[in-house]
């Protein structure tokens, strides 16, 4: 049963995840022009070809997409099914992302719009969406205070198990924080199968070993970041009184000279700067959002073509 058809009361799209955003988004998606199928292949541990002839081993039937070959359908299973399906060959294997989403407390907070960790969903709900209309298998990977592997999956239903998988895991939490690098040996030891990578975090799961793993991750995946900021994070302060609180306690921040305002956000995008500094290093493309933008863009520059450094 898809992780949709969960009970789960939908959240308000501000401090906890709506549900019924994440799927309405499919609809933004759809209205992209995408580039031509041959060009979006990301070749990195497999290899594909658009090739159709004798001699080409059979490997499975999917639901027939638009602009599939029509000499290639599974007539037999669209018999049995009701439903058109497209055979798939072994050298014609789909793209399959995977999608690794941070779920660390440091993930809500946020003092526009929205906490990070619903535009992160947002932004991974668009991932999803884009990756199916893409013809590719989607999944998720969740960790810090939730962790959760939603396997790759084609078509709708997959790009909709991602968004149910999302929902839930903004509202539960394990109670065990799992850092980044031991996300990455936990992505790496998985057979998910995904030939592409894109994960999506504030930094402030990222530890000394992350450099390492993301390394050894790149061996096998074509990995691609996102980093989710607050406009405190990425900008100094306006002078004021800010009330933070604090393993309980409520206490009021006074941000007054620009000295006090430069330190304040130094200190806030710290771990932000970290892994924008560590993912140039390994060549990773990179973008950055914050909360209270349009994420598409950079969602999609990112899985287009591989981004652009911003």
């Amino acid at each position: 049963m898809s992780a949709v058809a969960s009970n789960q009361a939908d959240g308000d799209g501000r401090v906890t995840v709506s549900l019924a955003e994440l799927i309405s988004l499919r609809n933004r998606v759809a209205r992209l022009r995408l580039p031509p199928q041959d060009s979006r292949a990301m070749r990195v541990g497999a290899q594909s070809s658009r090739l159709y002839g004798r001699g080409m081993d059979y490997a499975e039937s999917r639901a027939y997409q638009p602009g599939d070959d029509v000499r290639r359908m599974d007539w037999r299973l669209t018999a049995r099914s009701g439903r058109l399906h497209t055979k798939l060959f072994q050298e014609e294997r789909e793209g399959q992302l995977l999608i690794v989403l941070d779920r660390h407390p440091s993930m809500h907070f946020g003092t526009r719009v929205r906490f990070k960790s619903v535009q992160a969903a947002r932004a991974a709900a668009l991932a999803a969406w884009y990756a199916v209309r893409a013809g590719e298998r989607v999944g998720l990977m969740q960790f810090g205070s939730h962790t959760h592997l939603q396997r790759p999956r084609g078509g709708v239903h997959g790009a909709l198990d991602v968004c149910g998988a999302i929902a839930k895991g903004d509202a539960g939490s394990s109670g065990h924080y799992e850092s980044l690098s031991q996300a990455l040996q936990r992505v790496n030891k998985l057979q998910h199968g995904a030939n592409r990578l894109v994960l999506i975090t504030d930094g402030q799961s990222s530890d000394d070993s992350a450099h390492r793993h993301l390394l050894e991750t790149m061996r096998h995946t074509a990995v691609r970041v996102l980093i989710v900021a607050d406009a405190l994070e990425l900008a100094l302060a306006p002078p004021g009184h800010y009330p933070i609180e604090h393993d309980g306690e409520r206490r009021t921040l006074v941000l007054r000279s620009e000295t006090q305002r430069a330190s304040f956000q130094q200190s806030l995008g710290a771990s932000l700067l970290r892994l924008a500094t560590m993912t140039k290093s390994l060549g990773i493309p990179t973008r950055t959002i914050d909360t209270a933008g349009d994420p598409l863009d950079a969602v999609s520059a990112l899985l287009r073509d591989g981004g652009t450094r911003r």
